[in-house]
């Protein structure tokens, strides 16, 4: 692949050579040049949701590892991981990682999933997230655990890595040839679509057991969730019109409150979608062509690639009639167009050249739902798109707070190299430069080819193990090709 000439965020040195360089490129982000420290500082500040108090603006977004047993159950790696998240200060762990309702819901075998047969496993993890927690912190109660509760839809693939199953809402017309699957594939009838409601209820009585404080009902990336809000063309009570879009989500909604006793109830939602990208000249990408309007992007215009808030609060509203008021922002999907969710300079494996500079990315997603937070100043927004920002990160941050563009930031990729980054901005601290964050995809190209997730560039644990060898031969391979 060719180099795209942006400049890459750690030779911006100084605050003045990162301003200038947004200005240059008329990138409009918040900042703030001092991050103090001490319980008054701005991301140090506690908030209120209903009757929790979450003790400072810094949130743990789901990470996967593809490194569960094939029951489901979790690993070490994965215990691991969970424990790094709770060292990590943030007060808010949004799901800590992907979880599926059900077998064929699962994106790659080594998914966690939640049944009976895994349940005090997943609640000694959480129990054990929280302890670490509590021995860092000297305390828990500000700390606000949930669990993402998934089905991976059309990205299913639940027997092995390599081969998709997929489980359509609609037919696509790009996508499906995507996952290699032709226009007559069966869609999910209306009575297997109940059946999944069912599974998501389960599962999410089975959190409140394990002691979470609230599920997520993962409505982003592709998934299935994400994939009813676009069903435009589907006939029945769970396409067309966008109530009946929100209908899967709705029953969902209704049974874990009749089926629970003060279990909360979150969704991370894809605030907007594109159409999907593929790697086209000088191997950068562009966007995939229909023919007509397109109309599989929910929260963009008709032609997918302009956003379009009009329905996505709309959206909003059907979720404050439902008293559901914590939405953990994102975009897109990682299968499809990952530079609008996960900025990055570097591609995995079968992934393009960002289209365009990746700090563009990440200013679409902090503004776009800063302008939600602005309009439905009742909800509660976690920001994402934070960890391409790498040295500049807290003070982008804090001026999101400040600014009231959203109410936590949420950090992912970040965590997996870097987890107590978190303490240390709320200490005022020097970064470790050696442990940021460098985007360089390495920790999907990994899954991609079989391999756990994990920060193989900064993670001295991750480098230490044989699949380190097999991803740097891989990536080799992949130069050579």
């Amino acid at each position: 692949m060719a180099q795209v000439a942006y400049r890459k965020i750690p030779s911006l040195k100084t605050a003045s050579d990162f301003k200038a360089y947004l200005n240059q490129r008329d990138i409009s982000l918040p900042f703030e040049e001092v991050v103090p420290s001490g319980p008054d500082a701005p991301l140090s500040r506690p908030w209120q949701f209903e009757d929790r108090t979450i003790g400072n603006r810094f949130c743990a977004l789901p990470m996967e590892g593809w490194d569960c047993l094939e029951d489901g159950k979790p690993s070490e790696l994965t215990k691991r991981r969970w424990q790094r998240f709770g060292l990590s200060g943030a007060k808010l762990i949004w799901g800590a990682e992907a979880c599926a309702v059900c077998h064929e819901g699962k994106g790659n075998p080594r998914q966690l999933m939640i049944n009976e047969h895994t349940l005090a496993d997943i609640a000694a993890m959480r129990q054990s997230l929280a302890e670490t927690h509590r021995s860092h912190f000297g305390k828990s109660d500000d700390l606000f655990i949930g669990l993402q509760l998934t089905h991976s839809g059309r990205f299913s693939r639940p027997n092995h890595f390599n081969r998709a199953e997929p489980k359509i809402v609609y037919n696509h017309p790009v996508l499906d040839a995507k996952v290699g699957i032709g226009k007559d594939y069966p869609v999910l009838t209306d009575q297997q679509i109940e059946n999944i409601i069912h599974q998501f209820i389960n599962a999410a009585t089975l959190a409140e057991k394990a002691g979470f404080d609230f599920v997520d009902i993962k409505h982003c990336h592709g998934y299935l969730g994400h994939e009813f809000l676009s069903a435009h063309t589907r006939p029945g009570p769970f396409g067309g019109s966008l109530r009946n879009r929100s209908r899967f989500l709705a029953e969902i909604i209704s049974g874990i409150r009749s089926s629970t006793q003060n279990l909360k109830i979150g969704v991370r939602l894809s605030i907007f979608d594109f159409p999907p990208f593929r790697k086209k000249q000088k191997g950068i990408g562009r966007p995939q062509q229909i023919s007509g309007d397109y109309l599989y992007a929910f929260g963009a215009d008709h032609t997918g690639l302009r956003i379009d808030p009009a329905e996505t609060m709309t959206f909003l509203d059907f979720l404050a009639d439902m008293n559901i008021k914590l939405v953990c922002a994102t975009a897109g999907s990682p299968y499809y167009n990952p530079h609008i969710m996960r900025p990055a300079m570097s591609p995995p494996c079968d992934g393009y050249l960002p289209p365009e500079d990746p700090l563009v990315g990440v200013a679409r997603l902090i503004n776009a739902t800063a302008e939600l937070k602005e309009k439905r100043p009742q909800m509660i927004f976690v920001g994402s798109a934070y960890t391409y920002l790498q040295q500049w990160l807290p003070h982008v941050a804090q001026a999101v707070i400040t600014s009231n563009m959203a109410d936590s930031i949420g950090l992912g990729r970040m965590m997996l190299a870097y987890p107590d980054i978190v303490a240390d901005i709320l200490n005022a601290k020097p970064l470790d430069k050696r442990r940021i964050c460098l985007t360089n995809s390495d920790c999907t190209t990994a899954p991609r080819n079989g391999l756990v997730s994990g920060c193989y560039a900064r993670d001295p644990f991750y480098r230490s193990r044989t699949e380190f060898k097999t991803l740097k031969q891989i990536k080799k391979s992949l130069r050579n090709a």
